[in-house]
């Protein structure tokens, strides 16, 4: 049995895509995984399961629309590559807040740094299926916009480290 993090995309975030942790817990539960637990209300689920990454993106994924009546996009990582995405921040001495990865399914686009539009004195950096990016100035004021991005989602280092920690303790 694998350890897992599935991310969930645009939930909870504005007024769209409300969901309670409480519901994805149980929905994952409902689909066999077990050790289920919940880290924020940002859509962060790590559990055990037996099934492959692509299955559980599958299952999840379709229980989610059935849920929500429209698409959810989720993206699976093993305990190991949570770890791994931690430990391979190419900003290790930014701040961990200001500092995302963002998460594809595949590995990002050979063009993603020279399609990146808007770039003010944000650093980006490729990684095996994300993207990390170091926001000095904070997100916030940023006008970057990475084409590659839009079908990710993206965690700060923090979350992505105490995902990381929770995903190795199953």
């Amino acid at each position: 049995m694998g350890s897992f993090v599935a991310l969930l995309r645009a939930v909870n975030v504005g007024s769209t895509g409300k969901l309670p942790m409480s519901e994805l817990k149980k929905m994952c539960e409902e689909l066999g995984f077990s050790a289920v637990r919940t880290y924020i209300a940002s859509g962060n689920v790590v559990f055990a399961s037996r099934k492959s990454e692509a299955a559980i993106k599958v299952a999840l994924e379709q229980r989610l629309e059935a849920y929500a009546g429209k698409p959810v996009g989720v993206i699976v990582r093993s305990a190991t590559e949570m770890v791994d995405v931690a430990a391979n921040n190419p900003f290790p001495k930014a701040k961990p807040n200001f500092t995302v990865a963002i998460f594809l399914d595949q590995a990002p686009p050979a063009d993603t740094l020279a399609g990146a539009r808007g770039k003010q004195d944000e650093e980006i950096r490729l990684g095996r299926r994300e993207i990390y990016v170091h926001y000095p100035s904070g997100m916030g004021r940023s006008k970057l916009a990475i084409a590659a991005a839009r079908s990710g989602t993206a965690r700060n280092m923090n979350t992505v480290a105490k995902l990381a920690a929770m995903a190795a303790e199953i």
